[in-house]
């Protein structure tokens, strides 16, 4: 059986009422997430923008645009409004790998595309709540499938699999909630093929978020297509100038044909749902320096001197030194681990300009400096592994390693730091009574008689000015 043809046959045949009871816990706690990511990156500039220029094109009034009071938009547009703000604090989960020759935690954010295609589709369409998880789970096990089987060099050489294994998961995720034949769905893959982009050089920038969003919007484009007859290229993912061949030079055929859902990616390696929103690998070093602060009860006052040390699977991509903006500093070790020691935390109130261009900021980061290691770096890319040495002015140092953090694997959030998260994250656009409501809905979203139910809850009860989408 060949690449795409497994897929079809996966997405044609998966039902909720197979999947195992895990599986479903697991899609619930990352609905819950995304939707409390979109609603908090809902207010961030890049969507902002994204929100206006949709207004300024218009059109049918088909689904929400979360976190605005009565916005809506042609379904399509209306994903990519929701897309990029899920992507636009870099606060949305992560896939893992249990592969040596991949880049740990760097796969995809799994849950932002085919989220928001999928609450898109299924407002227009009025499905039900649990139609709709069948469908969102059924496209994230696509999506982080076909992440994992791509040659790693795809995201090596610079693709953000976000933005290209995410318009594969958005695709899947609609073509089930429009349930399309094989025929159709093997189009909607070929357009979707064609459509999937995204480079790396966005980090740091507006850019990076709107990979999201706009997998999102192609997903459910790619299937509005092929629903109308449009047509594409046959087996779309292992074609000699299909998918694999083209973004990365080929796949591992094993790690997809016969591996959908078996087990599923939720489950083995499972993603990570991130406690701070920057970039996923600094995270291991901002929990051990806290646990360190905690411990020894430092202030900002006894440092001296804080080296990071980690490979280039690292430092690569947290690539900012001295960051200008908020984007920038997701992606900069010196402010992290200064959010940390200042703050003790680093949330969305500490990414915000203001903190990190004042001065108390700066002076800290001119303590921080970032250092390759070699011996860590041989140590391979199958960890997010980074050290600390912590240099006092009493003349102490604490020497640290870490590679394990709240959110992974081994320190997954409990229910209530992930309602926790979503509170944050929501009370920037919602009063506490709103939040209670929504989080109840979510927490039981496939018993709900239509999606409709839940998102006409997720725009602010507070009237809008400026939503005029």
């Amino acid at each position: 059986m060949s690449a795409t043809s497994s897929v079809i046959e996966f997405v044609l045949s998966s039902s909720i009422n197979t999947f195992p009871e895990k599986v479903l816990s697991e899609g619930r706690r990352c609905v819950t997430d995304g939707i409390g990511v979109i609603l908090a990156g809902s207010t961030e500039e890049c969507a902002h923008i994204v929100q206006e220029q949709i207004a300024a094109q218009g059109g049918t009034e088909e689904a929400t645009i979360f976190g605005l009071s009565g916005a809506r938009a042609p379904a399509s547009l209306a994903a990519r409004a929701n897309g990029t703000a899920g992507h636009a604090m870099d606060f949305d989960d992560t896939q893992l790998s249990n592969l040596p020759d991949r880049i740990f935690g760097l796969l995809t954010h799994p849950t932002v595309a085919p989220l928001s295609a999928g609450l898109a589709v299924a407002e227009r369409e009025n499905i039900s709540g649990e139609l709709f998880l069948e469908a969102f789970l059924t496209g994230v096990e696509v999506e982080c499938k076909i992440a994992e089987a791509m040659n790693p060099r795809h995201y090596m050489e610079g693709f953000h699999s976000t933005a290209t294994a995410g318009t594969l998961g958005a695709t899947v995720t609609t073509a089930k909630l429009m349930r399309i034949g094989p025929d159709e769905l093997a189009m909607a893959l070929g357009i979707a093929a064609s459509l999937a982009a995204g480079i790396r050089l966005g980090f740091g920038t507006m850019t990076k978020p709107f990979h999201a969003g706009r997998a999102a919007e192609n997903g459910i484009l790619a299937v509005d297509l092929a629903s109308r007859g449009f047509t594409a290229g046959h087996d779309a993912l292992e074609a000699p100038w299909g998918f694999f061949r083209v973004f990365g030079g080929g796949f591992d055929e094993n790690l997809l044909v016969g591996a959908l859902g078996n087990p599923f990616t939720l489950l083995d390696p499972g993603v990570s749902v991130k406690p701070f929103p920057s970039g996923s690998l600094g995270h291991p070093s901002m929990a051990a320096l806290l646990d360190l602060l905690t411990e020894y009860d430092l202030q900002p006052g006894d440092i001296e001197r804080i080296t990071f040390r980690a490979g280039h699977n690292i430092l690569n991509p947290l690539r900012y030194f001295e960051p200008t903006n908020e984007l920038e500093a997701k992606f900069c070790i010196p402010f992290v681990l200064s959010s940390i020691v200042l703050r003790r935390r680093a949330g969305i109130h500490e990414f915000r300009d203001e903190f990190i261009q004042s001065e108390e900021v700066q002076e800290m980061m001119s303590r921080v400096s970032v250092q390759f290691d070699e011996e860590i770096d041989a140590r391979g890319y199958d960890r997010m592994r980074s050290a600390l040495d912590v240099q006092l002015r009493d003349g102490t140092v604490h020497t640290t390693e870490a590679d394990i953090y709240p959110g992974g694997p081994e320190r997954p959030l409990t229910r209530e730091e992930l309602h926790g998260k979503f509170r944050d994250c929501a009370s920037l656009v919602m009063e506490d009574s709103q939040i209670d409501e929504v989080l109840a809905q979510i927490e039981n979203v496939d018993e709900l008689p239509e999606i409709n139910d839940l998102v006409t809850g997720l725009s602010p009860s507070q009237a809008d000015p400026t939503a005029s989408i």
